[in-house]
């Protein structure tokens, strides 16, 4: 684009902007409405309103006769200048309750003062309000509600809000998570941004009748309304909504579900799947009290009825918190010590549907000094209403929680400490734990095996992160409720529990079509992967190792195959001990080789292995540190360097009495003459040229000491790239602000130093262990495990390739290599771990097919059924009125009917995949 044509498009959007700008100043005036008379032809048309269609100038009477039903209109008065507000009220408009339109009331009764404020969502309204004050008048709230005006008090109310601004809100808080305050506050501005005409505070009034308008809601919703009792016959968790492709009994599970074989094979379409977890950020301040802020809600949604909760955990403060075995986990160790002042709760704990991303209904509660096993017993398997008493006809279930492994240890131990009705049959029921797969890489090897969704049957794709998904929607709101009295934050975030899970609902026949063909790509991949695999391994093998897995699959307590078996683990610590007992053994047989009374040979050997390693890091400190470092860093350096300098020198002129033919290569004044201390050549036996002889004795030595420094590397290596990999989501996931974004990135440098470092040393060790394999003799099976290192494509934790997960990508050989010394039994071990992993991935895809399938079905019959429940509801209850009976029977029967739609919408994208 030239230069001329930039210029002309500027000059055309320049053009048009004055012309809108000409146009809004036109707004100013009265346009094309500046005539002597109204169309009425009775006065001067003066009053233009803001809300209604058309720039349109009218006469007083015309103004009036028009918002006589419409009081919360903005109009606006031509004093011949300008435009300035006028209010309705001051014009003579007066809304009249408790009489239908155009009829008059005989006892007109003005509200308190005549001073009636009603909160809109565009504005805040002073209002002249007229209640009925004749013989068959309805008491005041009423004659408001029938208005669409929710009144602030029960007693001579002065303020409402309108239906639609407490709808309106409602929905801006579940998206965006405005606070009342932000809402209230816009409002306000609304009416007036100058701060002349400021309206009368109600903001206390607003928090009110929200609160109160969500609890209606929920309650309405829910069909308590209908309930021939009444609200006070609310059953807990009875207005949470419901996961509907979770299994349940008499609702969506086919006929003789409960009687399928006995195998696992076909009771996993049946499991129910939890996911634990906590959430710090939802602490709430120790302000007000349950007394003072009683909750509305006592246990009908989400959080667990609050006196039986704090009861139980009283009754457990002497319970002392065992200390984890596992890696170190905050969540275990320091729930007894978590900051906690000034809070009266220091988070939140949930239980969610781990398949759906769904809270489960009398779930949540709130902890106290951190996520006790206690606190958790209790959201889990403790109360009346918990997942597992719900959910007593389901026999199979699967739990995630990140510290699963702790948790579950003594988790039927604790319970039989706990009062009787807090107790299930747990012998009853197939229950598995498991850790999320993002949290599992934090954990010791043996829990990322037992643990894993990769590796255990009947799981499918399973994550287990689905509490974290929750939390990210939560959290935005978490200021807000952290200043909130007790009561007012639970029925807040029960609400928005509620909201979470109606969107899930209505989004879930896209998210099962997508869900499902892209696991019928997956697992054609899989299949085929393993496929490949097996036609490689001989069948004898394979036979025995698809037995074993079998086995652990029927029992976990057999030898877990994941797990390496090889028994010559090499480190370098295991081959210093092996050398120096081989060596106290030639003492002991007369044939002491060793020239010097402290430094034997292989201690010469694995010395000069440490001393190399020290040069490494030296050199890469030194280019961290580059050329701007503080005079504190150089001095620092320079330490290191004279100190490293005195041992090479010392280690020098012991190494003369092993390797003599060393002098011939390196001068007595190199060592003190050379520059850069890294670089001074240490000439250990892999570095001699050929020419310079040798004794066979250290050849072998640092053979054994190279090759299980590149095993240890290797090892150290794999670890640093988990870590990573894991600080990079942490960082995504939590870290906000500059200062905390600045201090995670200096962290995630450290780490990619570090590879840079061990991958550097891995490719030493490795090129020593090729000259030295040409001077011994040595063939190539070794090179089968210990293979050249790319670090741009070795290098990579087990989850990368764009995103793609452990059962999707091709891992990279390092995590293949075992750690065990190259011979046969080592690299088959390393065979048959990797064909169970190839065998797991597979069948969990399979699995998640055959969910999925199952899944789809449910949510049709779960609509369905909830359908003929509301059919139900509408003649259960007996009003008072026939109106009242006709708009029971009309809000049941659009509920039904909108379930009905979603059944056909959903079906309609069954149909669709199916024909796809």
């Amino acid at each position: 684009m030239t230069h001329l044509n930039t210029l002309a498009i500027f000059n055309n959007a320049s053009t048009a902007v004055l012309k809108q700008d000409e146009e809004f100043l036109r707004l100013e005036g009265r346009g094309d409405y500046s005539q002597d008379l109204c169309v009425c032809g009775e006065e001067a048309p003066i009053y233009r309103c803001q809300d209604c269609y058309g720039p349109e100038l009218f006469c007083h009477l015309c103004v009036v006769r028009i918002h006589e039903r419409q009081p919360l209109h903005k109009i606006k008065r031509w004093d011949g200048i300008s435009f300035h507000d006028i209010t309705l009220k001051s014009m003579g408009i007066r809304l009249q309750l408790g009489h239908t339109s155009h009829s008059c009331c005989d006892n007109p009764l003005p509200a308190f003062s005549d001073d009636f404020i009603i909160i809109d969502y565009n504005g805040i309204y002073e209002v002249g309000l007229d209640f009925c004050g004749c013989a068959s008048a309805q008491p005041h709230i009423i004659q408001l509600l029938r208005v669409r005006l929710f009144p602030a008090t029960t007693v001579d109310p002065k303020t409402a809000a309108t239906f639609r601004a407490l709808e309106y809100f409602q929905m801006l808080s579940f998206e965006s998570k405005a606070s009342a305050y932000e809402f209230y506050k816009t409002a306000a501005r609304l009416t007036d941004n100058t701060g002349i005409h400021v309206p009368k505070d109600r903001y206390e009034a607003m928090l009110r009748m929200m609160r109160e308008w969500r609890f209606i809601k929920q309650m309405q919703r829910a069909g308590q309304g209908h309930h021939p009792k009444g609200i006070a016959a609310t059953e807990p968790g009875a207005c949470a909504v419901l996961c509907p492709a979770c299994p349940h009994a008499g609702k969506n599970l086919p006929d003789g579900w409960d009687s399928a074989p006995s195998e696992i094979r076909s009771r996993f379409l049946y499991a129910l799947f939890l996911g634990i977890d906590a959430n710090f950020r939802l602490a709430r301040r120790n302000v007000s009290s349950d007394i003072v802020d009683p909750g509305l809600n006592q246990g009908y949604a989400f959080f667990v009825e609050e006196q039986a909760y704090k009861s139980f955990i009283g009754s457990q403060e002497r319970a002392v918190q065992e200390m984890s075995s596992c890696s170190s986990h905050d969540a275990v160790n320091l729930a007894d010590t978590r900051v906690s002042r000034g809070l009266a709760a220091t988070g939140a704990g949930t239980v969610d549907c781990a398949r759906h991303n769904f809270k489960r209904p009398c779930s949540v509660g709130d902890l106290q000094k951190g996520e006790r096993c206690v606190m958790v017993c209790f959201l889990v398997i403790v109360t009346n209403s918990t997942i597992m008493r719900s959910s007593a006809d389901v026999s199979v279930l699967n739990i995630s929680y990140d510290i699963a492994c702790q948790w579950s240890k003594h988790i039927w131990t604790r319970m039989s400490t706990f009062p009787h009705q807090y107790h299930i049959q747990h012998h009853e029921k197939s229950i598995t734990f498991l850790v999320p797969k993002f949290h599992l890489p934090a954990h010791v090897a043996k829990c990322q095996t037992s643990f894993s969704f990769n590796f255990i049957k009947g799981v499918g794709r399973t994550d287990g992160e689905a509490p974290e998904r929750g939390w990210a929607d939560i959290n935005p709101i978490a200021t807000s409720t952290r200043e909130m009295g007790p009561g007012s934050r639970r029925d807040t975030l029960d609400d928005h529990f509620n909201d979470w899970n109606w969107k899930k609902i209505c989004a879930m026949g896209s998210i099962f079509h997508r869900k499902y063909n892209f696991a019928l790509i997956e697992v054609q991949e899989r299949v085929d992967d393993l496929n490949d695999f097996e036609a490689s391994l001989a069948t004898d093998e394979l036979a025995k190792w698809r037995k074993d897995v079998e086995e652990w699959e029927a029992n976990r307590s057999r030898p877990n195959p994941f797990e390496g078996r090889a028994t010559t683990t090499m480190t370098q610590a295991a081959v210093r001990l092996a050398l120096s007992t081989a060596e106290a053994t030639e003492i002991e047989r007369g044939n002491n080789m060793s020239l010097h009374d402290d430094i034997s040979p292989s201690v010469l050997i694995s010395s000069g292995l440490e001393l190399e390693d020290q040069q490494r890091r030296l050199e890469f400190d030194a280019k961290v540190a580059g050329q701007h470092a503080t005079d504190a860093q150089k001095g620092k350096l320079i330490q290191r360097v004279n100190a490293l300098r005195r041992r090479i020198d010392t280690w020098a002129r012991v190494q003369l009495l092993y390797m003599p033919g060393v002098s011939h290569l390196r001068s007595p004044d190199d060592i003190a003459t050379e520059a850069k201390v890294h670089n001074i050549n240490l000439f250990l036996p892999s570095s001699l040229p050929h020419r310079v002889l040798c004794d066979d004795h250290l050849l072998k030595h640092e053979w054994e000491l190279r090759e299980a420094q590149a095993y240890d590397t290797l090892n150290d290596l794999r670890t640093v790239l988990n870590l990573r990999y894991h600080l990079y989501k942490y960082k995504d996931t939590f870290i906000r602000g500059q200062r905390a974004n600045t201090r995670a990135n200096g962290i995630i440098n450290n780490a990619e130093h570090r590879i840079d470092a061990l991958s550097l040393k891995y490719t030493t060790s490795r090129g020593a262990l090729l000259k030295l394999a040409s001077r011994l003799g040595k063939n190539d099976d070794w090179e089968r495990s210990l293979k050249p290192l790319d670090k741009q494509k070795d290098a990579v934790p087990l989850k990368h390739d764009d995103g793609q997960t452990v059962g999707q990508q091709s891992i990279s050989w390092i995590w293949k290599t075992s750690g065990s010394n190259s011979n046969e039994l080592g690299l088959q071990d390393s065979l048959r771990v990797e064909w169970c992993k190839a065998r797991a991935r597979a069948h969990r895809w399979e699995e998640e097919v055959q969910l999925l399938r199952e899944e789809m079905r449910r949510v049709i019959a779960f609509l369905d059924w909830h359908a003929g429940w509301w059919d139900m509801q509408g003649i259960q209850c007996a009003f008072g009125s026939l109106q009242a009976r006709e708009g029971a029977l009309a809000y049941a029967r659009r509920q039904a009917n909108l379930r009905r739609k979603m059944a056909v919408h959903f079906k309609s994208m069954d149909t669709s995949r199916r024909e796809t």
